[in-house]
């Protein structure tokens, strides 16, 4: 915290009551900020927002002068609703009660929990309390609107896919709090940059054949190359409008209808590869670091997709040679964009998809080798300052 002696600070304590929704604050004229000190909000700030806003709160002075008390971590998580989720599987979980075993303090929110007023991200967030419990693994408290930069020193941003508008404005929403000093993993830039499926294209040499392209001749062709392939949307996930065809599949033109419409959305064909059957393994990367094994999706019955929430058997497996070459080819890019955990898809000797929105499967590979992957995600985090 920055502060010269002729300067009083004080820290914001929001009374016990719902705040109101930040744009339904009668609004005052503010004066003109200049480009240097618009982008950050401090974390305490002699002009408390919520003042300005209307709203009454307690100011207490804080001491100043380098005498500080210490401050404790406040995680917020963006994620979908934590009612509805898979306690004994859910990545998201390990992280939040990873957090709380640090004494971190958590805080929770959905999509329609952020805004924006004047420049500042603001988040309705709840507290909340976690457990490993399958019958009761949540406690959410009040929700209250404040400025995310006021207490959240890192959000993770954990929203499943499908990466739509809604999903792109989030991220929008989030590069204001993170100008404002809040660390958001993963970061929001990255969020944008890397589709889960087109960003396995970065890296062509770890790729079997593929094409991305609305032109359902062009797919056509592919597939008449290729012999059969995989068809997939750009936006799914877990699976979902994913299909399996050939050159001279009779269903390959009203697959392709499906998928690309009249030529207007993006699809991508990949030759298939016949390894699938021995699993498509999800290795997960932590700050560029794989984790030293991965977890077989197995295909079950006559379906060839071996996603988890398609019915596939999660096997845990050490990775191999070629498994930690495409590792070791991803993974610096990730941590060099603040990717800080990954999930590597990986066919046979073949990278697939790259997912970084909520890649999961810690919980199954932590049970499996006795792991703490969540703990070796926060110790990436606090060795870059972020905790």
């Amino acid at each position: 915290m920055d502060a010269t002696p002729q300067v009083i600070v004080t820290a914001v304590t929001l009374i016990p009551r719902r705040l109101p929704f930040p744009f339904a604050c009668p609004l005052q004229a503010s004066p003109e900020r200049t480009g240097q000190d618009r982008p950050r909000v401090p974390r305490y700030t002699k002009q408390n927002p919520l003042e300005r806003a209307g709203v009454r709160v307690d100011s207490r002075i804080r001491p100043t002068h380098g005498q500080s008390e210490p401050m404790s971590t406040t995680v917020a998580v963006l994620m979908d609703p934590i009612q509805s989720i898979h306690p004994e599987k859910d990545t998201t979980l390990a992280l939040l009660l990873e957090a709380q075993r640090r004494g971190h303090a958590l805080r929770y929110l959905l999509q329609g929990d952020l805004a924006i007023r004047d420049g500042v991200a603001w988040a309705r967030l709840a507290p909340l309390e976690v457990r490993d419990d399958t019958t009761g693994w949540f406690t959410l408290g009040e929700a209250h609107w404040q400025p995310l930069a006021d207490g959240i020193d890192i959000v993770l941003e954990r929203k499943d896919p499908p990466f739509d508008a809604q999903f792109l404005y989030d991220t929008l929403v989030l590069d204001l709090a993170a100008r404002a000093g809040v660390r958001v993993v993963n970061h929001p830039q990255a969020l944008r940059d890397f589709n889960e499926k087109l960003a396995a294209q970065w890296f062509p040499q770890c790729c079997a054949p593929a094409l991305v392209a609305r032109e359902r001749g062009e797919l056509r062709r592919f597939a008449q190359q290729q012999g059969r392939i995989v068809l997939k949307p750009l936006d799914g996930m877990g699976g979902h409008g994913v299909f399996l065809s050939a050159g001279d599949d009779p269903n390959l033109n009203s697959i392709l209808e499906t998928l690309a419409g009249r030529d207007e959305r993006f699809v991508m064909a990949q030759r298939y590869i016949p390894e699938i059957v021995k699993g498509d393994k999800r290795i997960l990367v932590v700050n560029g670091e794989a984790v030293p094994y991965a977890l077989a999706r197995i295909p079950q019955g006559t379906d060839f997709r071996g996603n988890l929430a398609v019915g596939g058997r999660g096997v845990g497996q050490p990775l191999s040679e070629r498994d930690r070459w495409i590792a070791a080819q991803v993974g610096p890019e990730l941590a060099r964009r603040g990717i800080v955990l990954a999930g590597l898809d990986v066919i046979g000797d073949y990278l697939t998809e790259v997912n970084v929105t909520s890649p999961t499967c810690a919980r199954e590979l932590d049970a499996q080798f006795g792991l703490n992957i969540a703990g070796s995600v926060f110790d990436a985090i606090e060795a870059t300052g972020a905790a």
